[in-house]
């Protein structure tokens, strides 16, 4: 009896899959039929903006990109498919700089996951939704996106470079007087009062160190408020100077 319960059941349920499987055939059976009338209606086509077809670097209308040879596109490619060649420049301040030399895309081992165009910090790659890109060989494939020549980096005006300058020497001289709070945060007490004939020179030598210490980094402190560039920075520094000061008159009353 069980047997024929069974058969029926699974009867059932072929007829009720067939009946679903021929609802989907005939409706697509009288839906409006769609043709792609390619290549013929390839110049007034508008293909979708987000389909991937191939990775681009960005250029702005003076012919500049935004890439800064980070390298994160080529770390996080799950299979090599970019590499960049990067060199170094001197910059108008003595410094050196890393710039795109090359960027070599191949894209015949592309998988279009993106990961490039995400993580990328500038914002300098996307996907166009150029899909000809059928060739005869292999090694045409690999690309380099920065088909246009390299332009010269534009350099800062003489106020933009004074007021650059004035802030780095105003960092420096904040860390300066930083390290000379903290040096005189950390110095000995002075010792305690000695029995009479005992010599007091040796004990108070530290002392005239650590008050000497002390000023020494105030006066650091003044000039960090004086070349502070900025009214953030000169808070910050004043409120240095203002606790050095407290300092100093502690250790001079002592």
């Amino acid at each position: 009896m069980g047997s024929v319960t069974e058969y029926f059941k699974g009867l059932g349920s072929g007829i009720s899959s067939l009946v679903k499987g021929m609802q989907v055939t005939g409706h697509e059976l009288l839906k409006k039929k769609i043709t792609e009338y390619y290549p013929e209606d390839r110049d007034t086509y508008k293909w979708p903006e987000r389909f991937r077809a191939i990775l681009r670097l960005k250029y702005d209308d003076e012919g500049r990109h935004k890439c800064i040879a980070c390298g994160t596109c080529e770390r996080v490619c799950p299979n090599g498919t970019i590499h960049l060649d990067i060199k170094t420049v001197d910059t108008w301040d003595g410094k050196k700089k890393k710039k795109l030399d090359k960027y070599i895309y191949d894209l015949g081992s592309c998988t279009f996951c993106q990961l490039c165009v995400t993580n990328c910090p500038t914002n300098a790659l996307d996907f166009s939704n150029d899909f000809e890109q059928a060739v005869f060989t292999r090694d045409k494939l690999v690309k380099q996106l920065n088909y246009l020549p390299e332009l010269p980096e534009p350099e800062p005006t003489e106020e933009e470079k004074a007021k650059i300058l004035a802030e780095r020497e105003a960092k420096v001289a904040a860390a300066k007087a930083a390290a000379a709070a903290k040096a005189a945060a950390g110095a000995p007490a002075p010792a305690a009062k000695q029995p009479a004939g005992t010599p007091t020179v040796a004990a108070a030598a530290p002392a005239a160190s650590a008050i000497d210490k002390t000023r020494a980094a105030v006066e650091a402190a003044r000039k960090a408020v004086a070349a502070a560039a900025t009214p953030e920075d000169k808070a910050k520094a004043e409120a240095k100077l203002a606790k050095l000061e407290s300092i100093l008159k502690a250790k001079e009353a002592e």
